[in-house]
């Protein structure tokens, strides 16, 4: 039985998942580990985590599968785009990983917005420049730590990371690097000006090869620690949210898919990156050649509700250690008796500043209207409402500019909560698909790995033979009733509190210090 492994180098986990050429799973396995948030809007990770992580996850899931190693035709790597990693020539990291939830290159997204000017959208896709994008962590690496940037042998995202790792080849794919802000989507290459501009050399930065080539073949002793054979295909998988809309069959325009797992971001496939005249709305290199997604992002989705978990359902946790189960089902069943709007309690979850579509890195998390009524499962089912108010004010953002949805095909871990995907149908009041396979990242580097040794002749053939619909949740129109004014209020509270976000929070802000 041919099969191939998805490797997935996420925000807080890596995940791992063997799939057969019919797109059934064999095998799945994820390693969490923590961020490290040393001060407001720093948040790192030592970079050598991804890799015992990245070797547990695939020794289980192949331990799972009834095949194991031997029938692995190919593996891919996708990961989180944005995340920095300073190495020197064997690969080895000089400096923590700027996690891309990191916003502390303010004053270089300052100056970068300044010397790149009103191009940056044209050529890279990105609607405003901020704190997030490689380039403006690289530019604080380099006024920081100048020693670290000059002994720098290559700046690389994880997915490249862990893909020298297996390989040996420093190299990268232009649906991984396309929101570092170095890239130019359009000419498919680096963008020398906005490079230099960093404060780097274009020999500090990876080859760029297309999204799902083969960028070497597995080193012995990468083989060795894996548990797999040395020599195997190593295809680049692109950014998470890329490999997520393959994984989900997004390879046509009459597609909308949403990711619900540390990001909430939302794709759409389009055949030019220029259709937004008013240039808000972030563009993704796609899989397919000539493509490329429409892909608004939302920081804090499915983190929002890591955060609340670790926070307030220590207990839950516990308990799911000691007797199996999810602490995320405790929440959301308990959420589940919570009426629609939650008792009038709103969240704002921009626990890391917001993004599409309000763009504003200062702005933070927010309840509102909470009384001694409210109970841990009204804020519960608040923070599953918030996301879903952000998914809708990213569709109608997509509405303006001429692409209406039909359905959204719900992805990500998010995606596993019947509950939650019921929210989204009705505060959108659009029909909701589940998919068999929820982690669509895996399953689109399975796609990959799949079209790369010739399984299936092409990125179509193969979403539909490994891609299957779920279930469809239709809204209910005494909920969606509710919510219009629930999302009416999330709206205005955000609309009042975003002036006072960019006074108080500015510099970082003496109440956030």
């Amino acid at each position: 039985m041919a099969s191939f492994l998805g490797v997935d180098i996420g925000t807080t986990s890596v995940k791992a998942g063997l799939f057969d050429e019919r797109g059934r799973c064999l095998g799945k396995a994820e390693h969490d580990y923590p961020l490290h948030t040393p001060a407001v809007d720093r948040v790192e990770l030592d970079a050598e985590t991804y890799w015992p992580a990245t070797v547990s996850v695939v020794r289980r899931a192949l331990a799972e599968s009834p095949t194991g190693a031997h029938d692995v035709q190919a593996l891919t790597i996708s990961s989180q785009g944005e995340t920095t990693i300073a190495v020197d020539a064997a690969g080895r990291p000089l400096h923590p990983a700027l996690v891309w939830l990191d916003n502390r290159a303010r004053s270089q997204a300052d100056r970068l917005r300044a010397a790149l000017g009103p191009q940056v959208y044209a050529r890279t896709g990105i609607p405003e420049v901020n704190p997030t994008w490689s380039a403006c962590k690289i530019a604080w690496l380099v006024e920081h730590h100048p020693d670290i940037t000059a002994a720098a042998h290559m700046f690389l995202l994880p997915g490249s990371f862990i893909v020298h790792r297996l390989t040996g080849a420093f190299v990268a794919d232009g649906a991984l690097i396309c929101t570092t802000l170095l890239y130019d989507i359009v000419r498919h290459t680096w963008w020398e000006q906005a490079v230099r501009l960093a404060g780097i050399n274009l020999t500090q930065l990876p080859d760029i090869r297309p999204m799902g080539s083969v960028a070497g073949t597995l080193k012995d002793a990468a083989a060795l620690a894996l548990g797999m054979p040395a020599g195997l295909p190593v295809v680049l998988g692109g950014m998470d949210q890329v490999a997520g809309a393959v994984g989900s069959g997004n390879v046509t325009d009459e597609i909308v898919s949403e990711s619900t797992g540390g990001a909430l971001t939302i794709q759409v496939t389009l055949g030019r990156p220029d259709l937004d005249p008013r240039g808000r709305v972030p563009v993704y290199e796609h899989a397919l050649p000539g493509k490329y997604l429409f892909d608004p992002v939302c920081d804090t989705g499915g983190m929002a509700l890591k955060w609340f978990r670790d926070t307030f359902a220590v207990d839950e946790v516990a308990q799911s250690v000691r007797t199996g189960g999810s602490a995320y089902d405790r929440l959301t069943q308990a959420a589940a008796r919570v009426a629609a709007g939650s008792d009038g309690l709103i969240m704002l979850p921009h626990l890391t500043g917001a993004f599409s579509p309000e763009y504003n890195s200062l702005a933070r998390g927010v309840f509102y209207g909470f009384t001694l009524a409210h109970r841990r499962e009204h804020f519960a089912r608040a923070v599953l409402e918030a996301v879903a108010y952000m998914l809708r004010r990213n569709l109608e953002t997509l509405s303006a500019i001429g692409f209406e949805a039909r359905e959204v095909r719900a992805t990500g871990g998010g995606a596993r909560s019947r509950l939650w995907r019921q929210i989204k149908a009705d505060v959108c009041n659009l029909p909701v698909v589940s998919l068999r396979e929820s982690d669509t990242a895996l399953l689109g580097d399975a796609i990959l790995a799949a079209v790369a040794v010739g399984r299936h002749d092409s990125l179509g053939a193969a979403c539909a033979a490994m891609v299957e619909v779920g279930e469809r949740l239709r809204p209910d129109p005494a909920a969606h009733a509710l919510y219009e004014e629930a999302y009416r209020r999330y709206g205005e509270l955000y609309a009042a509190l975003d002036p006072l976000f960019r006074t108080h929070f500015a510099d970082g802000g003496a109440l956030a210090r």
